[in-house]
């Protein structure tokens, strides 16, 4: 039933971009697929190995600033900067993770915090990396290498593709001794240690390689934009993004961060087109309420929810499914009570 329902997903989102005529849609898909690599790179870290990061912004901007500061200074191909903003956020992944893996709960989550802010500090500050103007690529392609499209479609198909690689990635590992140690980390250090798994190598492992893929996740950002600054490479809004779209869908589960997206990112734009430049100041609102709908009645996200619905169905026709005879499945006996004869009633 699973396989059948991934083919279906799989040839709607292949048929999305040619069912619409309208340009608007054709952009809106390849947003939501790009806001899915992000969050589905942080549900890594964040969902399956339960270390919550609010600083991924920080291999984001890593990945969206290198094709720009090659094409800068050798006017060479964006794509020779995204196996390097690949490998520079591994680099930063590995000088976070060391020390503050020795860190639990919320004490890592405002490190990474703090590692961002500073990091987007100094970004802000640096002529070299364009300071608070950022960086800017070509504005007319000289080759299909400079990945620069007048349509969304081949973006589109290019994130897709992305996105299945990541998928792919993450179904593997659910199903590997990699994924049952992350599972076990997520549900206690303590216990995992005291069962002989190496908390901290697995916590630096998943840390490189959801890096990578969010410094993935930023090269492919600026290639279509072809902008990039510190705000939007390294601010606290995109770590914030990962985070609110992996837990509304289901943070540790295949495609909680997909289903996030398909419902975050067009209400986004929605209300940006509503409100206009306010629409920004209502999504800060907006995502406020969700962090404490979340926390307060669904932790899970949606997919719980559905699974809790669904596993509720199932039991309700298991106990409606009539015998043989053609009555109904008898419930458990009861048990008689026995009665202790020195007790007084």
């Amino acid at each position: 039933m699973r396989h059948t329902g991934i083919i279906v997903l799989s040839l709607f989102l292949l048929a999305f971009p040619l069912s619409f005529d309208n340009p608007y849609y054709e952009q809106l898909g390849s947003l939501v697929l790009l806001a899915a690599i992000s969050a589905s790179a942080w549900n890594l870290i964040g969902g399956y190995a339960g270390q919550v990061s609010v600083g991924n912004a920080v291999f984001f901007g890593a990945g969206a600033y290198m094709p720009m500061l090659f094409y800068k200074l050798w006017q060479v191909s964006p794509l020779w900067g995204f196996p390097a903003g690949i490998v520079v956020s591994i680099l930063i992944a590995v000088l976070i993770g060391i020390p503050t893996f020795r860190l639990s709960g919320h004490y890592f989550s405002m490190a990474t915090i703090a590692v961002a802010e500073l990091i987007r500090i100094v970004v802000g500050n640096w002529d070299f990396l364009g300071a608070s103007l950022g960086l800017t690529g070509p504005a007319i392609g000289r080759d299909w290498a400079d990945l620069v499209f007048r349509s969304s479609i081949p973006y589109y198909y290019m994130f897709l593709s992305v996105l299945a690689v990541l998928l792919g990635v993450t179904a593997w590992i659910e199903r590997s001794r990699f994924g049952y140690y992350l599972r076990a980390i997520r549900a206690g250090e303590r216990a995992a240690r005291s069962l002989g798994v190496p908390v901290n190598r697995y916590k630096l492992y998943v840390f490189m390689l959801s890096a990578a893929f969010t410094s993935l996740a930023g090269s492919l950002y600026v290639v279509k934009f072809g902008f990039i600054d510190p705000s939007s490479g390294f601010g606290i809004l995109v770590s914030v993004n990962m985070v609110i779209i992996a837990a509304l869908g289901g943070a540790g589960r295949l495609f909680g961060p997909l289903l996030g997206a398909a419902i975050l990112i067009p209400l986004q734009s929605e209300t940006n087109t509503l409100f206009g430049g306010g629409g920004t100041g209502f999504t800060f609102i907006l995502y406020g309420g969700i962090i404490m709908v979340i926390a307060r009645f669904e932790p899970g996200g949606i997919l719980e929810i559905w699974e809790r619905m669904r596993d509720r169905r199932a039991a309700r026709r298991a106990a409606a499914t009539p015998t043989s005879g053609g009555e109904a499945a008898p419930g458990p006996k009861a048990v008689p009570e026995v009665r202790d004869p020195h007790r007084a009633d």
